[in-house]
């Protein structure tokens, strides 16, 4: 029976009856929060999954997850394969496979899911501050990602939870109990002791349960016949009731007799959970299991078949504490002996006095293994530990390096940080590049510079540990908005290259001219992107899309955006034999040269490639670029999708600059859409961002939109004056914005502020050839002209170019001129078709002018529903979840898409159909969905 905790009770008590949530015990240790684990698992009407955090496993990956789904390994059959090979992997069940970290969470949502299927799951995880981060990250991606799954997690923490930090989700905070329960606890389970006793303990005890049951211990039999001084413990002291409780453990241990001690020290050191891992370690310091027995009958643990279940963490704390460095040396070696090879190797760290080559390289290794399962935390554990022990600065600094790298690959930025430091070579100040400062002459034509060795700080440890810290410090720098500070350092780690790895070189290059070109103005942008040209080698074919973007960026930063238009080369060239960034690079140049359809093919490619090889890093990147694509192209809704997803995805893996690109897409959409609130929200974070300039340029083209819309041409024209002078006006996206410019002109009356967008948008249509652009380049000469010969060129070309926006808005155009010159009847089939368009997009401000000049014609539309969209009720996932059900894929293979469970995905198309006024699935395939 629990006393006083009948609030705590009925909360736990609500969140399993309605079998999906999350919630969050946080307490002092022995507040009460196992307790309450344990209700819940008495109580549950569900199968439970237990597992309790251990401090000295935190720096093995996915051992807790291991243990808490070690009874259902063998569901792991029914995943999608290349998710049940990342957790197979990642758990040391299956052969080394490059897990990447999202994937695995995301095996972990589906086999929790698949354990559902039949029976509701109840997760209890205690002790999660100790647990290990990777097992952490993948348990509270499961928890933001319950919908509809009958799973409860109830996680518990202290007060002071480290790393385990859990945003967005419930929390339910421990105090102590209030006296009267605190006195009938008491009684309860120490009615022995003199009433005198029991009020100075309750007194002492300051609520906290485990102190009301383990401080009794402490008292002499005079004490505990009521004799009140001496006191064993200090009434009213300043040390925590926790420090106490570990004090009176570590007294009871010391108690023990010395086989005892020794069975328990072994056991607090082994994190392994095996019995016979245990046995193995003990027979190594001549124990056996018998010799647990004192501890037993002391209630400081038991032994179960599952191995040793301690009182209280508290106990395994103590029994470290009890012992002296002889006697944990000589545990840390028997267990050694007796465990793996990644535990064996920490085991040997832990007792190293000194540097030691032979462990450093058995920890390098587990860092490996670690690594190859999708454990980035623990590979840098495992590396920043190795590079203490290394008895060689060479090898001390590669695998300071590599700490680094694992770390940032981890998402564990701060820790990076600290790494690069540690890694510095001796007199290089610290955070210093590790390369030169100075910019030396440029190399000849298609050459990358050798720079000298003693050039290079620590040159002697080799210039591949140099450029890859230089890597993580500009990653670091990026991420903390400084994009030009980043682009510096990457330009040094080629530098120190030299010649010795082209294709490092190539990719750190490509990175350095995103970073340039991200950044909001600067003198020194054109500067650094002509020292980028400079280090890019002379290259033929598709790699010569690094050298043609360099040269766009140039150009924007110079003034002249048409530098290097008149020879577009890299659109389509994202071959899947590239690397991945120079994969990147090519979609981009679909988006500059306006090549629509190319770049909706190859920004497909990348997101399907992510997806197949498991690249969930890359996804919010790649999901941005098909986005864009997919705007270029005018499937307003797909892109909706594709932004919503990659949002969820950077917002859970901690990619701030990609998430704040598509916040800037996603309040261009809601613009179009005639959404204002929720596009001035959205345009306001974006721009919050004021160290990149991506984000802000996409919400600076919202504004251009929602005024378009909403008929505020004037507003349009003074927009687009400020932009023109602001952090954004060298982004690529002002090339498509130059027909609203002429639009937004001609009808505030100032026909003459046309003309500079339309001579620019001339010159860029004409050198890119593109159907659409050609229609639209005729739509904008229609207009300043009033030539209607060339509103119908205009829908000639559109009819070639597959673009249903930007037709509609010719369609539009052309009603609106033919009603004027009163030719009715032709102009209502032009408004009609508009209309339908723009209500089949979503873009309602256009289709309720579209409808207005409909009745202008004397069309009837009395009747019609807003827009008459039918997808525009839908939330941004049920609509991701339609779009693919109406296409034909099953549940399963949606949910392995979008990252979801089979189950969260019936339950989106469940949502849905009412709004979609369907019943059954195979109504979908009548919804166009574009």
């Amino acid at each position: 029976m629990l006393h006083g905790r009948e609030a705590e009770q009925a909360t736990i008590d609500r969140l399993l009856a309605a079998r999906t949530g999350v919630l969050v015990l946080r307490g002092e240790a022995g507040i009460g929060k196992s307790a309450l684990l344990e209700h819940a698992a008495t109580t549950a009407e569900a199968r439970v999954l237990r597992v309790s955090g251990i401090e000295s496993e935190a720096e093995l990956p996915f051992a807790a997850l291991h243990l808490l789904l070690r009874p259902m390994l063998d569901h792991i059959g029914a995943l999608p394969e290349q998710q049940a090979d990342a957790l197979m992997s990642a758990l040391g069940l299956g052969r080394a496979a490059a897990g990447d970290r999202f994937l695995i969470r995301l095996a972990t949502l589906s086999l929790l899911t698949e354990l559902a299927a039949d029976q509701p799951l109840v997760c209890l995880v205690d002790d999660a501050h100790w647990l290990d981060q990777e097992s952490a990250d993948a348990l509270l991606f499961v928890a933001r990602r319950l919908y509809a799954e009958p799973i409860v997690i109830v996680f518990a923490a202290r007060d002071d939870g480290g790393n385990f930090l859990t945003p967005g989700q419930p929390e339910l905070r421990l105090t102590g109990l209030a006296q009267e329960p605190a006195a009938r606890l008491l009684a309860e389970r120490a009615g022995w002791l003199a009433l005198a006793a029991r009020e100075v303990i309750v007194a002492e005890a300051q609520g906290n349960p485990l102190a009301l049951l383990e401080l009794p211990h402490t008292l002499t039999p005079d004490q505990r016949a009521g004799a009140l001084a001496p006191l064993a413990f200090s009434l009213g002291g300043a040390e925590p009731v926790a420090g106490r409780v570990l004090a009176g453990f570590r007294v009871r241990i010391q108690q023990l007799p010395a086989a005892s001690r020794a069975c328990l020290l072994v056991a607090a050191l082994d994190d392994s959970g095996d019995l016979d891992t245990l046995n193995r370690a003990l027979r190594g310091m001549g124990v056996s299991l018998t010799d647990f027995a004192a501890a037993e009958r002391a209630d400081l643990l038991r032994i179960t078949g599952a191995g040793v279940v301690f009182r209280h963490p508290l106990v395994r704390t103590a029994a470290r504490l009890a012992a002296d460095v002889a006697q944990r040396v000589a545990a840390h070696q028997a267990l050694a002996t007796a465990t793996d090879e990644d535990r064996r190797a920490w085991h040997l760290a832990a007792v190293a006095m000194g540097p030691d080559e032979q462990v450093a390289g058995a920890l390098e290794e587990a860092a490996v293994r670690a690594a190859s399962r999708g454990g980035r935390a623990a590979a840098s554990a495992g590396y920043e530990r190795a590079a203490q022990l290394s008895a060689e600065p060479a090898a001390r600094a590669r695998r300071w390096a590599a700490a680094a790298s694992a770390a940032l690959d981890a998402g564990l930025w701060r820790r990076a940080e600290e790494l690069t430091r540690r890694a510095s070579p001796a007199g290089s100040p610290a955070g210093s590049p590790p390369m030169p400062q100075t910019v030396p002459p440029a190399a000849p034509s298609g050459v990358l510079p050798t720079v000298p060795t003693a050039a290079v700080p620590g040159a002697a440890f080799g210039p591949a540990v140099w450029a890859e810290l230089a890597r993580v410090r500009a990653m670091l720098a990026f991420q903390d908005g400084r994009p030009l500070e980043a682009t510096r350092l990457l330009h040094g780690g080629v530098e120190a290259l030299g010649q010795t790895d082209p294709e490092t070189a190539l990719s750190m290059l490509s990175l350095a001219i995103i970073f340039t070109w991200s950044s909001p103005p600067h003198p020194d942008q054109i500067a650094l992107s002509r020292r980028t040209a400079e280090l890019i080698p002379l290259l033929e074919g598709p790699l010569g899309v690094i050298d043609e973007f360099n040269r766009e960026v140039c150009g924007l930063l110079e003034g002249d955006d048409m530098a290097a238009i008149t020879s577009p080369t890299g659109a389509g060239l994202s071959e899947p034999t590239l690397p991945f960034e120079l994969r990147v690079m090519a979609t981009n140049l679909g988006f500059v040269h306006g090549s629509q359809r190319a770049m909706l093919a190859d920004a497909g490619d990348l997101v399907a490639e992510c997806r197949r090889a498991g690249r969930v890093g890359r996804l919010p990147q790649a999901m941005m670029l098909q986005a864009a694509a997919q705007i270029i192209n005018g499937r307003h809704h797909a892109a909706r999708s594709s932004v919503s997803e990659g949002l969820q995805i950077a917002a859970d893996i901690d990619q701030p600059y990609w998430h704040n690109y598509l916040t800037g897409v996603s309040a261009w959409l809601a613009a179009v859409a005639g959404a204002e609130q929720e596009c001035r929200e959205l345009m306001e974070r974006a721009l919050a961002a004021e160290t990149w300039m991506t984000g802000a340029g996409w919400a600076g083209y919202a504004f251009v939109m929602l005024d378009l819309g909403a008929g505020r041409y004037a507003s349009v024209l003074d927009r687009m004056d400020r932009i023109a002078a602001g952090p954004a006006r060298h982004a690529f996206i002002w090339r498509y914005a130059c027909p609203d410019v002429v639009e937004a002109a001609v009808r505030a009356g100032s026909a003459e502020r046309a003309h500079p967008a339309l001579d620019r948008f001339t010159a860029w249509a004409r050198a890119t050839g593109q159907p659409w652009a050609l229609a639209v380049l005729e739509r904008c000469q229609a207009l300043v002209t009033g030539d209607g010969a060339r509103y119908q060129r205009a829908l000639a070309l559109h009819r070639e170019a597959e673009h249903p926006f930007e037709q509609a808005r010719t369609e539009l155009l052309y009603g609106e001129w033919l009603r004027r010159h009163q030719r009715r009847a032709e102009a209502r089939a032009h408004l009609n078709a508009a209309m339908e368009t723009f209500a089949r997009l979503g873009a309602h401000p256009w289709a309720d002018r579209a409808a207005a000049e409909l009745r202008a014609t004397g069309v009837s539309l009395a009747s019609r529903e807003r827009d008459r969209d039918p997808l525009a009720a839908l939330t941004p996932q049920e609509l991701h979840v339609v779009r693919l059900a109406a296409a034909g894929a099953s549940n399963r293979e949606i949910g392995t898409q979008l990252f979801l469970s089979p189950r969260t995905v019936a339950y989106h198309l469940y949502k849905a159909f009412p709004k979609l006024g369907i019943t059954t699935r195979a109504e979908l395939a009548r919804l166009v969905v574009t």
